[in-house]
């Protein structure tokens, strides 16, 4: 998991990789677009918007489908490599899979990127329910203060790591259950590392609760979380309190222990 600080001051950037970057994140955003509707969503002049289009179609970063201009599958091939390459994911993948198959819903391996959170893997149990929002999940971020996973993450960094984060992300409601007060989500933080799991009760979607552990290296330095998500019909009492947090707990720590082996081997 990265811990790149917020930089107080932006060094020098350049334009172009800027512009570069906005009109693949506008892509993604409308689903992909024409030169027109692209160069609106900009506030660009049509010609501009045109050559870069083309410029990145050239170098088969995009498609075009008659009038539309649309992300290529060189994105998926890029992020297919970013995956594989992630320890987490790795080490993760087998347990999440596990917790799916022994549980019946949705389990999820997560981790922090630029104070947002990035859902690696989901698995879908036999009776898991959402499969369209639990699918949206994977192709954006997720804030850290409403979720089970991002607020095991949150737990186990540093408090002035936790201030920029929310200094940057805020605390935005999602739901009546949503912490958003600073000084609340501290003192929930508190009983996250007390406990050393987080609860997510109806916090980021009404009818959904979730339990998260954190995955946490021979360091000392959190790499991300896992949990298990489902309604609140099935999440409740004893299982949602004591035997689901057992059940995430034991997968978080098989795989700190095979990623903590895999260190030894290779030093």
């Amino acid at each position: 998991m990265t811990t790149d600080p917020i930089q107080p001051e932006s060094p020098r950037t350049l334009k172009t990789v800027e512009r570069t970057a906005q009109i693949l994140e506008a892509l993604e955003t409308l689903d992909g677009a024409g030169v027109t509707e692209l160069a609106t969503h900009l506030s660009l002049s049509k010609s501009t918007a045109y050559h870069y289009l083309t410029t990145l179609r050239q170098e088969d970063l995009v498609v075009k489908n008659g009038d539309q201009y649309e992300l290529s599958l060189q994105f998926l091939l890029a992020g297919e490599y970013v995956r594989n390459r992630n320890r987490l994911y790795k080490y993760g993948k087998d347990e999440v899979e596990d917790l799916a198959e022994s549980t019946g819903e949705y389990a999820n391996l997560f981790t922090e990127e630029h104070g947002m959170g990035i859902n690696l893997y989901k698995v879908r149990g036999s009776d898991a329910v959402g499969s369209g929002y639990q699918t949206d999940k994977l192709q954006r971020p997720d804030y850290l203060h409403c979720t089970a996973t991002g607020k095991a993450i949150l737990a186990y960094l540093p408090r002035e790591r936790v201030d920029e984060i929310l200094d940057q992300h805020g605390l935005p409601e999602q739901t009546a259950n949503t912490i958003t007060d600073r000084d609340e989500l501290f003192d929930e933080l508190d009983t996250v590392r007390q406990q050393g799991y987080a609860h997510n009760d109806e916090e980021e979607v009404e009818g959904l609760r979730a339990v998260g552990a954190p995955v946490i290296d021979r360091n000392e330095n959190v790499l991300g979380s896992l949990s298990v998500a489902g309604p609140t019909s099935r999440l409740k009492g004893e299982h949602f309190k004591d035997q689901l947090p057992e059940k995430v707990q034991s997968a978080a720590n098989v795989i700190e222990v095979n990623l903590n082996m895999a260190t030894h081997e290779s030093e």
